[in-house]
């Protein structure tokens, strides 16, 4: 009987007790992009903050689109938009991408379940520099969708992203 109580008793504690948070490491590099507001898995304060190596180790998706910006159709690598707010555990409606020179475009969370909007961190293979539009640039699938082909559109397509607000 004091076997049972026992075992009931630790079963009951551990019931009660909160599961523990998975957490996404610590940046080992340098962080090029931070994210804030809505988001669970932090791991810089309350922040979540991403290097390169993170960033590469999610899945990756190649498209090759016409943009304003190119003369001739890109092929940008990066990963899904919303697999990066997946691993930060972002839950809002909208987001504030903001660039290094504090451009900011506000993109609907509505695009990216949509769109398969990525954040390249490539562009014909090569990593981009700040210099090229790094350290990643928002890039919709204007290829496979004509219907995002307006400013308005053009105008989300933030380069240079370092942080990201969810709210």
């Amino acid at each position: 009987m004091k076997t049972f109580l026992n075992t009931a008793l630790l079963a009951a504690t551990l019931l009660a007790m909160p599961l523990a948070a998975h957490a996404l490491d610590k940046p080992q590099g340098r962080a090029i992009l931070t994210l804030t507001g809505l988001v669970s898995e932090k791991n810089a304060g309350n922040d979540v903050q991403f290097d390169s190596k993170m960033i590469d180790a999610l899945p990756q998706v190649k498209m090759t689109v016409p943009t304003p910006w190119y003369k001739t159709a890109q092929t940008f690598e990066g990963p899904l938009f919303r697999d990066v707010l997946k691993a930060a555990g972002a839950n809002g409606k909208k987001l504030y991408v903001v660039a290094l020179n504090d451009y900011a475009a506000e993109i609907p969370l509505s695009d990216l379940s949509k769109y398969d909007v990525i954040l390249a961190r490539k562009i014909n293979g090569k990593v981009l520099s700040v210099r090229d539009k790094g350290p990643l640039f928002v890039m919709y699938p204007f290829n496979k969708n004509p219907e995002l082909q307006t400013k308005d559109i053009y105008s989300r397509c933030v380069w240079q992203v370092n942080r990201i607000r969810v709210e």
